[in-house]
C-alpha cells in the first residue's frame, strides 16, 4: 500500500494506511483543549506532508523545475500529463484527513471563544482549501469534514473562493485579546504561538486569494486588494513554514522523504532545461544550489544519454513553506504595480529576490542578490510597463518556488502566462532560456495540464461529485 508521510507532535513522519475519505471526528466528544494540544499539530503536519510530497512532486514537473530521469519510469504519468482518476488518490484523501483535524480545532475554538485557535485553524483551513480548489476546481467546502454529511456537496471554484475570503475576513476580525482558554505554544509548529505573525499570515493569504482573481474577477481583486492595503494590514516578512525536519528516516522533509528515502534512489529527478537554462543564462548562483553537476535535460526527453544530466538537489531538512517571505513580497509588489502605479513595487520586489538568495547563501544572501537587482543587473526591476513588471515579479516567484512549492508557480503560470511559452522546441537554437515547453512525451498533444483530475475514490463514493474534467480543462479563474 502506498504511504503518506506526515509529522505529528513528536515530529516523526508516520505512515498511514487509512484510505477512508473524509474521516470525521466529532469535537463534542473531545475534552476541552484536547483539539488544541494534540489534533492541531497533527493537522499542521498532515497538510505539510500532503502538500510537500504529492503536490510538490507534481508541481515541480509542471513548473518545469525537473523532469523524469531518462532511464526511469517512476513519474512517467506526471511527465507525460497522463495523471488519471486512479493516480495520486491518497494526496486528496490526505489533505481532507488533515483538514478534518484543523476543522475540529476550529469548531471547538468557536464554541469556547478561543479566538486565537479560531484564527490559526481558519488560516490553515483556507490555505489547504486554496491549494485543493486551485488544483481540482470544485471541492467540498461547506459540508466537508462534517459528520452530519455522509456525502458532502461540492462547491464550485468560484463559490469556494467567496467562502474562503469570507471565512478569512471573519477570523481576522476577531479580538485576539479577548481569547478564552489555552494559548498556543509548542503545539504551533509554524510560529510557536506568535499571534502577530499569524495575523500577518492571514493578511498575506487574503492578499493571495484576491491576487489569484486578477484575470477572472478583476473588480473583486482590485477592491479586495486596495481595501486590504489601505486598511494598513501588515504582511509576512518571515516564512510561514514548518521547520522541524531532521536527517533521519521518517523525520525528513516530505519531498525528500518521498522521492529519496522511500524510493531508495537519487536518480529519478533530473534538471529541466527550462529552469536550468534560465539560471545558467543569467549566471545565477542558485543554479548550483538547485542542481548538481552535469548538463540540463531537454524537458521530458527520454532519448538522451542520462549519464551526464544534472540531478535535482533535495535536502532532508528543507522547511515546508505554507507561504514564504519572498512570496509575500512578490504578492505585495504585484499589487503595487497593478493598483498603485508601481509606487514601492521595486522595493518589495528586491526584498523578495534577496529573501530567496538568503535561503541559499545565508548572511551573504542579500549581498549576493544585490548585483542582480541593481540598475543594469540581470534581474533589475523594469522602470516602466505594467506587463513587463509583472513578468519580472512572476518569473522571480517561479524561481523562488523551487523545490517544494512548484504547484503554486504552476498555478501562477496559468493565471498570468509567465514564464512565457516557447514558440519553438527546446532543441532549437532559437529557444529562449526559461520559456515553457510541452513535454516531448506529452499525451495531450500541444496542450499543457491545467488541473489534476478528481480521484476515483471520490467519484465512486460521493454521488455529489461533479462530472470528470480533462486534465487540460482550465479551472474557473484561468481565463487566459
Amino acid at each position: 500500500m502506498k504511504k503518506i508521510a506526515t509529522i505529528i507532535t513528536a515530529l516523526f513522519l508516520l505512515v498511514s494506511c487509512d484510505e477512508t475519505f473524509d474521516i470525521n471526528r466529532d469535537p463534542d466528544l473531545l475534552p476541552p483543549g484536547q483539539a488544541n494540544s494534540t489534533i492541531f499539530p497533527a493537522g499542521i503536519a498532515g497538510l505539510a506532508g500532503a502538500q510537500g510530497s504529492y503536490y510538490a512532486l507534481i508541481g515541480g514537473f509542471w513548473s518545469q523545475f525537473w523532469t523524469q530521469n531518462n532511464t526511469s519510469n517512476q513519474y512517467k504519468d506526471i511527465d507525460q500529463y497522463s495523471i488519471g482518476t486512479n493516480d495520486y488518490q491518497l494526496a486528496y484523501t490526505a489533505m481532507y484527513d488533515a483538514l478534518n483535524d484543523i476543522r475540529t480545532v476550529k469548531q471547538q475554538a468557536a464554541e469556547q471563544g478561543n479566538t486565537k485557535y479560531f484564527l490559526m485553524a481558519t488560516i490553515l483551513e483556507v490555505e489547504a482549501s486554496q491549494v485543493l480548489t486551485d488544483l481540482y476546481d470544485a471541492i467540498p467546502y461547506t459540508e466537508a469534514n462534517n459528520p452530519s454529511f455522509l456525502y458532502p456537496k461540492f462547491n464550485t471554484g468560484k463559490e469556494t473562493y467567496n467562502l474562503m475570503i469570507a471565512d478569512l475576513k471573519l477570523a481576522l476580525s476577531k479580538d485576539l485579546d479577548a481569547s478564552v482558554g489555552d494559548n498556543p505554544g509548542k503545539d504551533d509548529f509554524i510560529f510557536g504561538g506568535n499571534m502577530t505573525k499569524w495575523t500577518k499570515f492571514g493578511n498575506t493569504l487574503l492578499l493571495k486569494l484576491y491576487t489569484r482573481l486578477t484575470e477572472a474577477d478583476p473588480t473583486l481583486a482590485q477592491t479586495g486588494i486596495t481595501s486590504l492595503i489601505n486598511s494598513g494590514a501588515e504582511f509576512l516578512d518571515v516564512d510561514a513554514a514548518m521547520t522541524q525536519f531532521e536527517d533521519a528516516a521518517d523525520r525528513s522533509n516530505p519531498l525528500y522523504e518521498t522521492d529519496r528515502r522511500q524510493l531508495n534512489t537519487t536518480n529519478n529527478l533530473r534538471a529541466s532545461k527550462t529552469l536550468y537554462s534560465y539560471l545558467q543564462e543569467n549566471a545565477d548562483p542558485r543554479k548550483d544550489q538547485y542542481y548538481g553537476p552535469g548538463n540540463p535535460n531537454n524537458q521530458g526527453d527520454f532519448l538522451n544519454n542520462a549519464t551526464d544530466l544534472s540531478l535535482v538537489t533535495l535536502k532532508p531538512t528543507t522547511p515546508f513553506y505554507f507561504i514564504s517571505a519572498e512570496e509575500s513580497y512578490f504578492l505585495q509588489a504585484e499589487a503595487l504595480v497593478r493598483y498603485y502605479g508601481g509606487t514601492g513595487a521595486q522595493a518589495k520586489y528586491d526584498l523578495g529576490v534577496a529573501a530567496n538568495f538568503t535561503k541559499y547563501f545565508g548572511a551573504t544572501g542579500a549581498a549576493t542578490a544585490a548585483p542582480f537587482t541593481a540598475a543594469g543587473g540581470k534581474y533589475a526591476f523594469p522602470a516602466t510597463g505594467v506587463a513587463t513588471q509583472i513578468e519580472a515579479i512572476i518569473t522571480q516567484k517561479w524561481i523562488a518556488s523551487f523545490p517544494g512549492n512548484g504547484y503554486e508557480s504552476f498555478m501562477e503560470q496559468n493565471r498570468t502566462g509567465y514564464p512565457k511559452v516557447s514558440a519553438v522546441p527546446q532543441s532549437s537554437e532559437s529557444y529562449i532560456p526559461g520559456q515553457f515547453a510541452i513535454s516531448v512525451n506529452s499525451q495531450t498533444g500541444d496542450l499543457f495540464p491545467k488541473r489534476i483530475v478528481l480521484p476515483n475514490n471520490v467519484k465512486t463514493r460521493n454521488p455529489n461529485a461533479p462530472a470528470l474534467k480533462k486534465i487540460t480543462d482550465p479551472v474557473w479563474w484561468d481565463v487566459n
